[in-house]
């Protein structure tokens, strides 16, 4: 059977779209990063907003502006700490860290083989202290694109529905009701994962700061704050959180470096072997291989920057990924409205992952 003419078009250019789209990604992946980052964002202050509207019955509208005012405040009192407290022990962690590494250093020089692995490190102008100076240095750009992340997450936030219709509009008229349904899967797929992540977040900041004040080392609310910032990439931030932790025990004695070694690896065996099942299974479960993978893929694609909102990232792709794969390819989508069928997902929005 031959194509019409406007048939052949429409698939010519469905073709051109396709092959664009990564083009478009790779330009604009600092626009994708601001827009997760104001979803996020969203997403946070609606969270906050539900307890308001729940537990005092008061209308969604002033429960988010209680939300909002409650954010500005933790926002106000983490940038009072910062500016007294915090901002010291940042500093010591970084004095010491930065200490102990020209310590090992020292030593390495001693053979042959921590030579030529300095020489490397000199190549790549690498530095542990560096990373941690440069992850909480906050420049002009950022400051830039933090605000208008928080714009345009209020905005998100207030009126949802607006930009929901938006999105669905972007599919053609026939795909609208099945299209709403897929994007409502993706996102509340999103928000839980996001629920889980905080609770994870929470938890392992606080187990990091007791163990280093139970250890004894200085500085003890800094490292739990650096766990818990680091804690949002998973996977990769509980390594990271644990250099700075164990260069400030070196700078003590042997003996502190070796507990707090060994109360990390406890601490992050408890989270990988009770808290994340008992959260993934009632929130989300992500494969962590996919995860993982997906988090240093857009890593060396897009630089570092990218890897804070990495994981959000890994979780709408992998989804829609799964969502499309159930349809039966692209062309389909274009193709029939049966594809987008969502009885597999309606009754949780895990079902059809595991399908």
């Amino acid at each position: 059977m031959r194509m019409s003419y406007a048939e052949l078009f429409k698939r010519a250019v469905l073709i051109v779209v396709v092959a664009l789209v990564p083009l478009l990604i790779w330009y604009l992946f600092d626009v994708i990063l601001m827009a997760f980052g104001a979803i996020i964002l969203a997403m946070v202050l609606r969270l906050g907003a539900e307890p308001f509207s729940l537990w005092l019955a008061i209308p969604r509208s002033v429960a988010l502006i209680a939300s909002g005012l409650l954010a500005l405040a933790v926002a106000g009192g983490v940038g009072y700490l910062f500016g007294t407290l915090i901002s010291r022990e940042l500093q010591d962690v970084i004095n010491r860290a930065s200490a102990a590494e020209q310590i090992i250093q020292v030593k390495m020089h001693g053979s042959e083989l921590g030579q030529m692995f300095l020489n490397r490190m000199t190549q790549e102008n690498f530095s542990i202290t560096g990373i941690i100076e440069k992850f909480f240095t906050v420049s002009t750009g950022f400051l830039g694109a933090l605000l208008v992340m928080v714009i345009s997450a209020i905005y998100l936030a207030a009126q949802p529905e607006l930009y929901r219709q938006g999105l669905i509009k972007l599919f053609p008229p026939r795909l609208h009701a099945q299209a709403a349904k897929k994007i409502d899967h993706i996102g509340n797929t999103l928000r839980l994962w996001l629920i889980g992540q905080l609770i994870q977040m929470v938890l392992i900041g606080v187990l990091s700061g007791l163990a280093a004040w139970i250890i004894g080392l200085p500085s003890a609310i800094a490292l739990g704050l650096i766990a818990f910032a680091a804690e949002f990439v998973p996977y990769l931030g509980p390594i990271i959180a644990a250099v700075p932790a164990v260069l400030v025990a070196a700078t003590i004695n042997t003996t502190a470096m070796l507990w707090t070694i060994a109360a990390y690896v406890i601490i992050h065996q408890i989270e990988g072997n009770l808290f994340s099942p008992l959260i993934q299974r009632h929130l989300v479960l992500i494969p962590p291989a996919v995860m993982l993978l997906g988090i240093v893929t857009i890593s060396l694609l897009f630089g570092p920057a990218a890897v804070i909102f990495a994981a959000p990232i890994v979780v709408v792709v992998f989804i829609a990924v799964k969502l499309l794969r159930s349809c039966g390819g692209l062309s389909r989508v274009f193709a029939t409205t049966s594809c987008l069928d969502i009885s597999v997902v309606e009754r949780n929005p895990m079902d059809c992952l595991d399908s």
